[in-house]
This record gives structure tokens, sequence and C-alpha cells, in this order.
């Protein structure tokens, strides 16, 4: 009886798993199906081939016209001035992990930067590399009666809001095994809705506004979503959260940028590619097609768009894609993107 129970059980499992699979093949297949008449641009060569580990977190500082960008692993920012080109790389490498980059309010970005590391959010002296911390994450929790040991933690993308309060996701950091649900979506700034948004996120990812402000947008990559939320332009509160975007590969979501247009144009780690998304219906509409597979950011220039890049050690994108993992992509889209807010202290 317990043979035949446990046999029952394991076709019952396995018929499960093949139904999974099928409902898979087919979200893959229509996606594939609508993606037939889209615009696509393909880019096989790189603006700068620098090899980063962990390439990401584009920003686009305006007062000098460069673009500055971070590898993770490797703790490292680089600012490259778009006038003088990939000659003009400079690079600064701090102590430790550094994810996400924001000018300040009223401070020469060539003097402090807003920088998420990995105990939270803090003022980086780009002349000396020093760092001071504005918020952590242990501390912004302790109200709630969190108790999430932020020693496993660092951060990872976020971004700056119209009222000038900076979004930081939280995840596992590296050298830990697998990346668990022990990371969130904090809030920092001088608001009562300060502090910890979300929570039991793995990989939360990169957050942008629509062209009104009135709606923001949240990447969680392991559920390869994208969310929206209402965003009330007056006290700053997102609520109402509900899906715009559901990838079904390859790859996972990870960065993105918004067009003056409302589209999202958003990268892709392990898919090869940036696809530009209309977040009122999700379709796609265009695809970024790059040489190597772990797409990780994207932003804008006037209408020429940034496109960031990890390693691809294993070549698993093959060897091209091994060759021109970490580097920086740009290409022509023909629309311009929404300008990042600046962090207000």
């Amino acid at each position: 009886m317990l043979t035949a129970l446990l046999s029952s059980l394991q076709k019952r499992q396995e018929q499960e798993q093949e139904q999974e699979q099928e409902q898979s093949d087919v979200r893959a297949a229509t996606a594939n199906d609508a993606m037939a008449d889209i615009q696509v641009w393909e880019v096989t060569e790189p603006y700068l081939d620098l090899h980063c580990q962990l390439g990401e977190g584009p920003f686009y500082e305006e007062e000098t016209h460069s673009l500055r960008f971070v590898d993770i692993i490797s703790h490292r920012i680089h600012t490259v001035d778009l006038a003088a080109g990939p000659s003009s790389l400079h690079t600064l490498e701090l102590d430790t992990t550094v994810a996400v980059t924001a000018d300040i309010e009223g401070v020469d970005p060539r003097e402090k930067l807003a920088v998420g590391l990995k105990y939270g959010l803090a003022i980086l002296d780009r002349k000396t590399g020093k760092y001071e911390y504005v918020y952590k994450f242990t501390d912004s929790v302790k109200p709630q009666g969190v108790t999430t040991d932020f020693e496993r933690t660092r951060a990872n993308d976020g971004a700056a809001d119209p009222h000038g309060r900076f979004w930081l996701g939280s995840m596992t950091d590296f050298n830990l095994g697998d990346f668990q649900p022990e990371g969130g979506l904090f809030l920092f700034g001088p608001s009562s809705k300060s502090g910890l948004f979300k929570a039991g996120l793995t990989i939360p990812n990169a957050l942008g506004f629509s062209p009104d402000n009135r709606t923001l947008y949240f990447t969680h990559t392991t559920d390869n979503k994208v969310y929206a939320y209402d965003y009330d332009l007056e006290t700053g509160a997102a609520t109402n959260e509900r899906v715009v975007y559901t990838h079904p590969g390859p790859g996972s979501p990870d960065g993105f940028r918004v067009d003056v247009e409302g589209n999202i144009w958003h990268a892709f780690y392990g898919g090869g590619c940036v696809l530009k998304i209309d977040p009122a219906t999700g379709s796609i509409l265009g695809k970024v097609v790059l040489p190597t597979s772990n797409i990780t950011c994207t932003q804008f220039v006037g209408t020429e768009l940034f496109i960031t890049s990890a390693s691809d050690d294993a070549a698993a994108g093959g060897e091209q894609s091994k060759a021109l993992g970490g580097a920086v992509f740009k290409v022509d889209v023909g629309v311009k993107g929404l300008p990042l807010f600046k962090y207000k202290q």
C-alpha cells in the first residue's frame, strides 16, 4: 500500500513539473512571437572594453558630461568624460562594495556623491575616497523589530525619488553561498515613512519613475517581475502594488531606465539584451542585442543608451560573451531618457 502511494505521489509530482514546464514554454513562445515585429538594434563592439567583474549603476553626470558606473565586486567607481572619450577613464577604488551612486542636490558631483555601500547609504568624498554613513540598514529597522543579520548583506541597486529621499535595496553579500530572501527595499530620508519598505527579498534591483512621477517602478530579479506603485507627489507614499511585466526568459531582469515616452529600457542578466517595455500593457516594443550575456543596467545620455555588463568567465554565452563580459556598450535608440533625481541631505 505504501509503495503504491509513493508511486502515485511521484507520478503526480512529475505531471505537475511537466505542466509547469509546458506553461513556461508557452509563455516563452508567446513572448518570442510578440517580438517578431519589434524594432531591433544590434551592438557588436564595446564602447569601453573594461572587463568589470560586475559592472552596474551607470549614472549620467550632467555637470561634467561624464558617465560614471561601478564594479561592485571590485569596489570601484569608474568615470569617463564623454567628450574626451574612453581614454579619459578614471577609477576610484574603495575598501568596500559600492553598488550605486547618485548626485547630491546643491553639491558639485566632482566633490561628493551619495553611494550605496555594504551597510547602507553613505556620502563619499571623491577626492579622498573617504565616506561616512548617513543611514544604515540596521538602524533603520530597529523601530520595526526586524532582526536581520546585516553582516550577511550588502547594498544593491537604488535611486533617489522626487522628494530627494533614497530607495536602496539590500541582498546577500558575496561568498556566502546561495542568495537568500534576507534582503529588503529601504527608504532613507527625513520622513516618517523612512525605513524598511519591503522585506523578504532576494535580489531587489532597479527603481525608476514614470514621466509624471506618479508611478514608481521596482524590479525584483528573483521574481522575474517589474512592479509598479502609485506614488503620491505630496506625501511620497508608494501604494497599490501591482505587476506590470513578467519576464518568461531567457535571462532575468536587472537594471533599467525610463524614457521620456514612459517606456522602460530593461537589461537582462543572462539574456544578452535590453528590452524596451511598455509598462501600460506589458508588451515589448524593442530589443537591443548585445554580444555578451550578462547585461546589467542602462543609462540615457541624450538619445544614446549606455549599457553595463558583468563578466561571463564560464563562457555560458559563448567565447565572444566571455571576451566582452564586463564591457560598457552604447547605441543610439532615437529617444531621450528621463533625468535621474538627486539625493537631498
